[in-house]
């Protein structure tokens, strides 16, 4: 089966796929919005203190985004029971999602504990490391609230309810604010503490966002929480949703893992090299935001039709997807290439720093449209329950091909900063290629629900 007819979407599925595409990119901005904020009131304290943040959030989502992958193994299990009208099915997987999230965040939090060791080991400059550690560590109790809330919005968005979490992240956002001017800067009698405030502001920000979205969403989400459902508890189906769950968690390492070995490289090129990093990759990945929410959307768009075994309907709905996600990246492309100066310098008054993102985000405009393809590809397989290979996609492209590619021209022929992002940009086209042809092969099989019993 080719991308013809067949993933030809209508104007209804265009619609679809907007409505629920477009609050799920809102909650997406929202939620990266809260790291952009950290980011640009801390680059006014030092550079020392941003590229703390950048290592210490960046230490952060290495150990957790495994954890946060995993759970996304809610998306087919609760989107498909949605479609075929299981709510039994859907109260399960929400409930089993809990007690997951309950373990990831004790294996988080025990391993952002050996943040110390892993930066030295990493050689990061010394001026960074005991900020970057005191980030880390005030880090952990926003764990276990962090991966309650992604069960949370996950079942809610495989419900297509969206409109809580929106309001939840929005208030969190201006929470989240008000927590930085006061402990970043010392304010109404705090301490001054820098970069670590902007730590403990978004600790208790996670507990909000985690609370504030039971509170908003309880007529919702009652039905699925009480009574606790007979057998959710059992070994065999937490193992069934851990294999759905474990190859994204392994996707969504691997990605980021690529990331984080740039920034750990980048810290041996130097203090500003780091903290230029850390700038051009927040903006990067705030425009990634978008297709990741409209892979989202995808995901439970897919799963849903799979659910009514409608698997026309979930073509279309794929075709839909790509079509806007690859729209929205050629013009975010457009703006990092034209304009890369402007954004360093609102990010910082730092000479240094401001040309290391000048030249870092026109390559992130080349890479731009293979991010977001091949983030919404496999928002698509995992809506159909194939979680199996973007994994090996991510293997293929970013640590056979890209990040050998990395090494070779940012140290071996001296290209520097400039020498890893391209280095990535390979990866990213790699792993985007191979996707697509995945969606293309997958969904022309039979498709059926994935079964946890």
């Amino acid at each position: 089966m080719g991308w013809g007819r067949h993933f030809r979407p209508s104007e209804k599925d265009f619609e679809r796929v907007v409505r629920l595409a477009l609050p799920v990119t809102g909650v997406q901005l929202g939620l990266m919005s809260m790291g952009l904020v950290d980011t640009l009131m801390v680059g006014r304290v030092s550079a020392p203190d941003l590229a703390a943040v950048a290592l210490g959030n960046l230490f952060f989502f290495t150990v957790g985004v495994f954890g946060v992958g995993v759970l996304l193994s809610l998306d087919p299990v609760i989107a498909q029971a949605v479609g075929a009208g299981d709510r039994e099915a859907a109260a399960r997987g929400v409930q089993r999602g809990l007690i997951l999230a309950v373990a990831l965040a004790v294996m988080t939090s025990l391993a952002l504990l050996t943040a110390n060791v892993v930066f030295r080991v990493a050689q990061q400059p010394e001026d960074v490391i005991p900020i970057a550690v005191g980030y880390a560590l005030a880090s952990i109790p926003g764990t276990t609230p962090f991966f309650m809330f992604v069960v949370l919005r996950q079942s809610l968005q495989a419900m297509g309810r969206i409109a809580p979490i929106l309001w939840t992240a929005f208030a969190a956002n201006l929470l989240n604010f008000g927590l930085n001017w006061i402990l970043i800067w010392g304010n109404l009698g705090a301490p001054r503490m820098g970069a670590l405030g902007s730590a403990w502001g978004t600790s208790i920000a996670r507990w909000f966002l985690a609370l504030a979205l039971l509170a908003a969403a309880w007529p919702l989400l009652r039905p699925l929480l009480r009574p606790r459902r007979v057998g959710v508890g059992r070994l065999r189906p937490l193992v069934q949703m851990l294999s759905l769950g474990v190859p994204i968690g392994f996707q969504f390492q691997l990605e980021w893992g690529a990331f984080a070995a740039i920034g750990l490289l980048m810290g041996l090129l130097g203090t500003e090299e780091m903290a230029g990093h850390q700038i051009a990759l927040n903006l990067v990945a705030f425009a990634f935001m978008i297709p990741l929410g409209i892979g989202a959307a995808a995901s439970v768009r897919v799963g849903q039709e799979v659910g009514r075994e409608d698997a026309g309907a979930a073509r279309r709905a794929a075709g839909a997807a790509l079509m806007l996600g690859l729209v929205f990246m050629l013009g975010t492309a457009l703006l990092f290439l034209g304009f890369p100066t402007v954004f360093g310098r609102a990010f910082t008054d730092d000479a240094g720093v401001i040309r290391v993102v000048a030249l870092l985000l026109p390559i992130a405009g080349v890479f731009q449209v293979s991010d977001g393809l091949q983030a919404i590809a496999a928002g698509v397989l995992r809506g159909v329950g194939d979680t199996a290979a973007p994994m090996w996609a991510n293997i293929l492209g970013f640590w056979v091909l890209g990040l050998p590619l990395s090494l070779l021209l940012g140290f071996g022929l001296g290209l520097g900063p400039r020498g890893l992002w391209w280095g990535l940009a390979v990866g990213l086209s790699v792993v985007a290629f191979l996707l697509l042809l995945r969606v293309r092969a997958r969904l022309a099989q039979t498709l059926g629900r994935v079964q946890i019993d």
